[in-house]
């Protein structure tokens, strides 16, 4: 097998602008690395090869992605294709048209791999709750590769794409990024239009690009950006030059590293790679200063009353008439309602019987109504801390991954997520990058966050950082 599935989008992108070789064959690559790996990773829930190839034949290498073939998370719409969601419930669905994202992408010149797993209607941690089984991560075939979006980031991982994209909705893009070795951006929230995302938490929800590199995420960020007048959440505001961004130094950045996220309970190795990183920052002449955040601790319960409040509601267009299966037999409406949504998995009615109970009369105003106002004291504290600092530095996931069904508490499975969910309900940008491995060579995460609309400032960190470092060039073991 050649060694162009290993290339990042830069590189690749290079070679295609000089002829040095053709979509066709770069796609043909890819193929053949799927067909080796995926069988044990499981990455993706659906590959159309022969469109793909197509693609390839007609690929115009002039544009930003001429030629780069990329994964899409089973949760975006693509005109032909299943969007399943990883659910049972939307078996069989085939979506009508392509989401703003896709139409961004197909503008760019790039070839449309196929669909990647997730956790069902990407509630998890694991990728253990898809309908179509779990991802396996390609560092540690018994291990998860975090989620939602594990499918996107084991394909990127495992090389066997060069770029994905995923959804972001309380960390789905970073901790998975993070336990895969790969780089994981959440943009603003409004940056990326959400117009054909199947909608878990509206408030919430963020489509971003799973890359190898810090350069490539900036690239795939320049192409997904910009506004969309068919999402009403999108912002009409002018996309940055974000490549331009990346000058190689952090001199003059002022590095913030918050004392809240530095918790009992934080895998020491994982401690201790992060804190090295941020003494690495310090030796590029970035200057650390130590800054608070102080109502991180409530940041969970926070999330997980507005994230199941939101998707109680949007989940309740799955009826069996508007959308979902419609089982036969039915003897009624609510029969029917029934029969209908016994197709969710037990996650997904878990997040619904709790949204529809902090939202239902007498509950509201002690759960709802009082998340709401601590969400705005969290944006408040971020807002603070951005005076004192251009960035600030944590981890991304308090552990490497785990083995598939070692964590079964669902209390416990929403703790992965305790560093990246804060990011999503202040709705800044967050970014999370290889900053070492463990004793067993399990991949850890650095996040690197900014303020809204600060990911210029945050890419130009990450890649400095990733500049004066190897980790992003070790290769798993497959």
């Amino acid at each position: 097998m050649s060694g162009l599935a290993f290339e990042n989008v830069v590189s690749l992108r290079a070679k295609l602008a000089k002829k040095e070789v053709s979509p066709v064959e770069v796609t043909e690559a890819l193929l053949e690395r799927i067909s080796q790996v995926d069988p044990k990773v499981k990455a993706y829930n659906y590959l159309n090869p022969e469109s793909a190839l197509e693609q390839a034949r007609k690929a115009d290498v002039s544009l930003p992605l001429g030629g780069v073939p990329i994964a899409v998370k089973d949760v975006i719409n693509v005109t032909g294709e299943p969007c399943t969601c990883s659910s049972t419930i939307l078996r069989g669905y085939v979506a009508p048209y392509d989401a703003a994202t896709i139409e961004k992408l197909r503008a760019a010149g790039a070839v449309l791999l196929g669909r990647t797993n997730m956790d069902e209607f990407a509630m998890g941690s694991s990728t253990e709750t898809s309908a179509w089984g779990p991802t396996h991560n390609p560092w540690d075939l018994e291990r998860i590769p975090g989620g939602s979006s594990g499918g996107s980031a084991a394909a990127v991982g495992g090389h066997e794409a060069f770029a994905a994209l995923g959804s972001d909705t309380g960390g789905s893009i970073r901790q998975p990024a993070a336990l895969t070795g790969c780089v994981g951006l959440k943009p603003t929230y409004g940056r990326v239009s959400r117009y054909g995302l199947t909608a878990f938490a509206s408030s919430l929800d963020q489509i971003g690009p799973f890359t190898k590199t810090v350069a490539d995420s900036a690239l795939l960020l320049e192409v997904l950006s910009g506004h969309d007048k068919r999402d009403n959440t999108s912002a009409p505001r002018p996309v940055p030059n974000y490549s331009a961004a990346l000058t190689g130094d952090v001199k003059g950045l002022r590095l913030g590293v918050p004392k809240e996220y530095f918790i009992k309970g934080i895998d020491p190795e994982v401690e201790k790679a992060v804190r090295d990183a941020i003494a690495q920052f310090e030796k590029l002449g970035g200057e650390v200063v130590e800054v608070s955040l102080p109502h991180t601790e409530y940041a969970v319960a926070v999330y997980y009353i507005v994230a199941t409040a939101e998707a109680s509601a949007n989940l309740a267009r799955f009826d069996g008439v508007r959308y979902g299966r419609r089982p036969p037999g039915a003897a009624d409406v609510i029969g029917l309602y029934g029969q209908t949504r016994e197709a969710f998995g037990q996650e997904v009615k878990r997040r619904i019987i709790l949204g529809t109970h902090v939202l239902s009369s007498g509950y509201y105003d002690a759960y709802y109504n009082r998340a709401q106002k601590v969400r705005q004291l969290l944006r408040q504290d971020f807002e603070a801390a951005f005076k004192q600092c251009d960035v600030i530095l944590t981890p991304t996931s308090p552990t490497a991954a785990w083995k598939l069904g070692e964590v079964s508490d669902p209390l416990q499975m929403y703790l992965a997520d305790i560093f990246t969910i804060a990011v999503n309900l202040a709705g800044i940008c967050g970014l999370s990058l290889p900053c070492g491995f463990t004793s067993k060579k399990l991949p850890i995460g650095l996040q690197v966050l900014g303020p809204m609309w600060g990911e210029e400032t945050v890419l130009r960190a990450a890649h400095a950082y990733e500049q004066a470092t190897a980790w992003h060039k070790e290769l798993p073991p497959l």
